[in-house]
This record gives structure tokens, C-alpha cells and sequence, in this order.
């Protein structure tokens, strides 16, 4: 004869909110994550040192535009030059938002509510978009104000700060798709920061050697392409033809059209494809 036995837990009569609320509950407990918010102090230190060092030059830039009265600061290019910090951030955190569940098998566990695949991975992916948007707007913001501030003669660049937020945010859902599918292959955290600065490193490195062998053998136009081998490249091409700024390339100039928006588009999409295709299996085990 069996028996019922009555062990204290209480029945939840609170409102229920739904999954939009569990997504952004998971969303938001990913981002407090990146910045290693509720962990130990040892968990703050990589992202709030690498936030600090890209405020360092805009201080920098403040300091000499109030000295010098003209103004310093490139708002369009303030990622491409910074973005070995960006590719260090992206690639020591990205691995915090995907390895962990990876790690201990919990997926199963979160699909057991009523989450779906897509609303988990779009919660992880939002949660990494905003870190990396925050870390490339907050700095461009302070050197608009600092513009502001200064009140330099002339009408303040506000077009141009727009345009390099608008483009920050592209290149946050760029980075953060590609960093998060290349780190959710492994489950390990120390693999997956190797991933995601290896690709990094060899993107940034076979650009110009690429473009130098086909531009030397006078394959001008096809050495075009091989800028858009690298992100922030990629995206600075977009930039330069949406809104006309000045390229930060090495040598050459990027190709014109529509093709590197279409680029972006097409890596965010097979970026996702890949980490929703690496949730699913390891849902299933």
C-alpha cells in the first residue's frame, strides 16, 4: 500500500508570465554573465579591464581636442582601431554565455518549460549583441559629449556619430553570431576562447597577405575582396558605402555595392543556422 507523504513544498499562485518573460529572464541572466555580474570579483576583471581600455583613448581624444581646439576623434573608425580589445572581449565571454549549459548538460532541462530552441538561442545571441554594443557605443557616446562639451566651432558631427552607433550595432550582431557559434562547438570555456581568437588572428592576417599577392600580380579588383575577409573590415565597407566615411584599410580600397551588406547578412544567418543546429543535438543527448 502506498502511501502520500506531505514534504512542504508550497504550490506557486503568483502570475504567470510567460515565455517572452523566461526568454528575457535568460537574456538578461546571460549579459549579467558577460560582464561576470553576480560572480566572483575574478570574473569582473577581463571584461570591465578590456570596457576601460576602450575608454582610454577617447579620454585621450577629449583631453587633446579641449588643448588643441580641433577635432581628433574618428567616430567611424573608432571599432577597426580598437579591434583586437573588441576581438579579446568578444572571444574571453563569448564562451560564458553558451559553455556552461553545454558543460553540465542543463539544455533539456531549460526546454522542459515552455522554451524553444529559437527563443533560447535569440535570448543568448541578444544577451552577447548588447555586451558588444555596449562596449563599442558607451565609448563613442562619451566622445560625442565630450564633442559637445568642448563646444568645438562648427556644427557637432552628429550625423557621424549616428552612423557609427548604427554601424556598432551590426557589427555587435556580426561578431556576436559568429563568436557564440564558435564557441558553443565545445563545451570547454578554454577551447572555445581559443576558437574564437584563432579565427580572429588568421582573418586579420591572411587579409593583407591575400590582397599584397593578387594586388603584386595585377589582380587589382580581386584584391579588393580579401579586406572582407576580416569583420570589422567588412563592416567598415558597409559603412564606407552606406554613409561615405573614410576606409581604414591599409592599402586599397574596398569593393562598391551592395555585396558586403549582403556578406554580413549571409554570415549572421549560416551563424545562427550553425548554433541553433548545435543546441538541437545536444538537446537531444
Amino acid at each position: 500500500m502506498s502511501e502520500i507523504y506531505d514534504i512542504g513544498y508550497r504550490h506557486y499562485d503568483g502570475p504567470r508570465l510567460g515565455r517572452s518573460h523566461t526568454a528575457l529572464a535568460l537574456g538578461v541572466h546571460s549579459l549579467r554573465g558577460v560582464f561576470g555580474l553576480g560572480r566572483p570579483a575574478r570574473s569582473k576583471i577581463m571584461p570591465f579591464s578590456l570596457a576601460a581600455v576602450m575608454m582610454l583613448p577617447v579620454v585621450v581624444s577629449i583631453a587633446m581636442m579641449a588643448l588643441a581646439q580641433q577635432r581628433l576623434g574618428d567616430y567611424s573608425g573608432y571599432a577597426v582601431v580598437m579591434q583586437a580589445v573588441i576581438a579579446i572581449f568578444l572571444a574571453s565571454q563569448s564562451p560564458t554565455v553558451v559553455a556552461p549549459d553545454l558543460r553540465h548538460r542543463v539544455l533539456p532541462l531549460y526546454l522542459s518549460r515552455p522554451v524553444t530552441i529559437a527563443e533560447y538561442v535569440g535570448a543568448k545571441v541578444a544577451a552577447m549583441t548588447v555586451a558588444m554594443f555596449l562596449l563599442v557605443a558607451v565609448p563613442l557616446t562619451v566622445m560625442f559629449v565630450g564633442d559637445l562639451l568642448v563646444d568645438m566651432p562648427g556644427s557637432p558631427p552628429t550625423g557621424q556619430y549616428l552612423g557609427a552607433v548604427a554601424m556598432a550595432a551590426v557589427l555587435s550582431v556580426l561578431l556576436s553570431t559568429v563568436g557564440l557559434a564558435l564557441a558553443a562547438l565545445t563545451p570547454r570555456r578554454g577551447l572555445g576562447v581559443a576558437s574564437v581568437i584563432t579565427v580572429y588572428l588568421l582573418s586579420t592576417g591572411a587579409a593583407p597577405m591575400i590582397f599584397a599577392a593578387l594586388y603584386s600580380t595585377g589582380h587589382d579588383a580581386a584584391a579588393a575582396w580579401a579586406w572582407l575577409i576580416n569583420p570589422f573590415w567588412l563592416v567598415d565597407a558597409v559603412q564606407a558605402g552606406l554613409f561615405g566615411t573614410t576606409e581604414h584599410i591599409p592599402e586599397g580600397s574596398y569593393p562598391g555595392g551592395p555585396v558586403p551588406a549582403l556578406i554580413v547578412l549571409a554570415l549572421i544567418a549560416a551563424a545562427v543556422a550553425v548554433l541553433s543546429a548545435r543546441y538541437r543535438k545536444a538537446a537531444s543527448q
